[in-house]
């Protein structure tokens, strides 16, 4: 086994290891999100995490690590007899982004279900992951159905497995740690909001701590045995802190004061439910153990408030979490005066020094004693405001830039669109945009399985056994199965599309002030990829060539700010953005085969520049359709006279065409539904 780095010797990250900490101390607190670029030991925290956890005993040969000393009564393996216990180091269970949900929950063997009446449970990852961490990282790219059996685990503190009327729990009480990238893609609120805690995490900008970063990190991979015994001494202070302050924190007292300052910030930041009330309690309170007091002071809040409600200020997916500190500060000081002097005693009760950080990570200081760099306030610069259109300065150059480019326009107000989706049914990742063959959904028919039986399609694996009866001997009441009589469930549901926007950027787009309208119904329809679970792509042309502004990616808030930023001007290109759309989608049919892409082009439908425009982009667009690939034309043209261009443009794409007014839910001409085309026949 590798010597894992030591949790003490990461450099920086106070939040990080903070929040960490406070959830080895109370895991009630209810697992971290840990936000960040990437390179910022994100990863190396969390496994660090692990070796500085006290050790756990569990019962011998019990496969859910059950505690001698109050062994689950519902356990598998069980009943237990009461026999002494076997130590051994706290469990790290990794969740990897493809796992399947038996390799999450565990699996019933269905055949022996069947047959002899058996139970016989293959334990998941979540039976490994009791009483220990389990880790998962890129949890933003994890499965929507897998989180929430994963996040439902967490507050229940158990697994349920049933698989047609046979059921299996067991207890699955853990420490729940995710990281992700915002980059790749965002979290919905609702799971969101069943993390704890969150911290934004960044590397430093300081050549002094990056230069500390590397020093270590080549003093460790030169070798790690002898790296971790110079922090060993620092290791085995926290790990004594930690248990010192686990057996503190029934004693913790949170007053009156504390809990209406609790009650009061919430409500200021206008989070929804109560869950962020209960987080901060218990967060204040696991701050007060861990800095070795009996009382929770308004410091404690106030650190609270800052891991525990950045993530639940979303409103929607381009909101930036963060925390206004002045706003926070106001609120603390007009509903503080109620507990100052309980607080004061509190204080002094606590602490020789009066300050409340203790030694170890927080507020001011980090474990070991190791020197912290001079930073600001938890998020400060975490936070990057989008430019302002009236802010962009001077045009940007682009493709084609330079005489008439305009400034980026602000995009108009967004509004909910009606729902574009591929025709034929898909095999995609589960989402909700276009029919497909899934997991999950409703069953329209059975199988044979291909590998192991996930779900038991029972009415057809009795047919399939009934005939065979007298032959196999049977003579008692139970039915004899045997595996090529078991038939799987095939199942109808929707998939996640890569929904790939072609807008054009040029000068005749820029007329009329029509920009704003279109970037407002672009934007309008990132938020609903957001909401179906989409990737998304960005393609722009203007004056000589073509752009990918964005390559495919789950981060619709990175489509949304290229949006943002984006200048017009110029001629128009057509045909070099449909050929720079078509390379995108033929690189990311190797790269995810199964996800079906969707093309929306938005334009007026002129084509100009260079020799031939209209016959290059009319055979640009029956390139796309010979392909299969399914498209829509959102018609921007505006006007009392019109052309009709991109109505002919969809016809060249064998899909659809659609005008601003009719892309919105609530009109009443033009229903969007499946795109029609070269996809609909293919799929007949």
């Amino acid at each position: 086994m590798s010597t894992p780095y030591p949790f003490t010797a990461v450099v920086g990250q106070d939040d990080l290891r903070l929040a960490l900490l406070l959830n080895a101390v109370s895991p009630q607190v209810g697992g971290v999100l840990v936000r960040g670029e990437k390179g910022t030991a994100k990863s190396t925290a969390v496994r660090a995490l692990a070796a500085l956890m006290p050790e756990t005993e569990v019962v011998p040969g019990c496969r859910f690590s059950c505690d001698p000393a109050a062994p689950d009564p519902s356990c598998p393996d069980g009943p237990h007899e009461s026999r002494p216990g076997a130590r051994r180091p706290t469990a790290l269970v990794e969740l990897p982004v493809g796992a399947s949900e038996d390799r999450l929950v565990g699996a019933l063997d269905i055949e022996r279900a069947l047959a002899e009446g058996v139970k016989a449970f293959e334990p998941g990852l979540l039976a490994g992951a009791h009483r220990g961490i389990l880790y998962v990282d890129e949890v933003n790219l994890l499965n929507d159905h897998l989180v929430d059996l994963l996040l439902d685990a967490a507050a229940m503190g158990a697994s349920y497995v049933e698989r047609e009327g046979v059921s299996v729990r067991h207890a699955a009480r853990f420490l729940l740690v995710g990281t992700m990238n915002p980059e790749e893609g965002e979290l919905r609120p609702q799971l969101l909001d069943r993390f704890g805690l969150t911290v934004e995490v960044k590397a430093s900008r300081e050549p002094e701590q990056r230069v500390e970063v590397v020093r270590r990190r080549l003093a460790y991979d030169d070798a790690p045995e002898e790296f971790a015994a110079r922090w060993a001494g620092e290791e085995a202070a926290v790990r004594q802190r930690i248990m010192a302050a686990r057996e503190l924190l029934p004693s913790v007292r949170l007053g009156e004061g504390a809990l209406l300052q609790i009650a009061a910030t919430c409500g200021a930041f206008e989070v929804d439910g109560m869950r962020a009330d209960i987080v901060m309690a218990r967060t204040a309170t696991a701050l007060a153990a861990w800095a070795g007091r009996t009382d929770v002071l308004a410091e404690d809040v106030r650190q609270a408030a800052l891991l525990a409600l950045p993530h639940r200020r979303r409103r929607n997916p381009f909101d930036a979490p963060g925390l206004d500190e002045d706003k926070l500060d106001e609120t603390l000081e007009r509903f503080g005066g109620q507990n100052e002097d309980e607080d004061r005693d509190g204080d002094e009760a606590g602490n020789d020094d009066g300050d409340g950080d203790g030694d170890g990570p927080g507020p001011g200081g980090g474990p070991g004693g190791q020197p912290e760099p001079d930073e600001g306030p938890p998020g400060d610069g975490d936070v990057t405001a989008r430019p302002e259109a009236d802010e962009a300065g001077k045009p940007q150059a682009g493709p084609g830039g330079g005489a008439g480019e305009r400034a980026p326009a602000r995009a108009s107000e967004p509004f909910r669109t009606k729902v574009l989706s591929v025709p034929g049914i898909g095999e995609g990742a589960a989402g909700r945009r276009s029919r497909a063959r899934t997991d999950r959904g409703r069953t329209t028919g059975a199988r044979r399985p291909r590998g192991a039986l996930t779900t038991l399609h029972l009415a057809a694996t009795v047919r399939a056994a009934a005939p065979h009866q007298r032959v196999r001997g049977r003579s008692g009441p139970g039915l004899v199965v045997r595996r090529d009589d078991l038939r799987q469930a095939v199942r109808e549901g929707h998939e996640s599309n890569l929904v790939l926007f072609v807008v054009d950027a040029s000068g005749s787009m820029a007329a009329r002030q029509r920009m704003s309208a279109v970037k407002g119904a672009v934007l309008s329809l990132l938020l609903d990829a957001y909401q179906r679970r989409d990737k998304v792509g960005l393609v722009t042309f203007r004056g000589a060539a073509a752009e990918v502004v964005l390559p495919p990616t789950s981060s619709v808030d990175a489509a949304a700010a290229r949006l943002e930023s984006l200048p017009t001007g110029g001629r128009t290109p057509l045909a070099a953005g449909l050929l720079r759309a078509h390379d995108v989608l033929r690189v990311e049919r190797l790269r995810d085969p199964a996800r079906r892409p969707l093309v929306v082009v938005v334009t007026d439908g002129r084509a100009t520049g260079g020799p031939q425009p209209v016959a290059l982009a009319g055979r640009a667009a029956r390139l796309l359709a010979s392909e299969g690939t399914a498209s829509v034309v959102v018609d921007c043209e505006a006007g009392p006279v019109r052309l009709g261009l991109a109505g002919q443009l969809a016809g060249e794409l064998d899909g659809t065409a659609v005008t601003l007014d009719e892309l919105r839910a609530d009109s009443i001409a033009g229903l969007v539904r499946d795109v029609q085309g070269a996809g609909t026949r293919r799929a007949a």
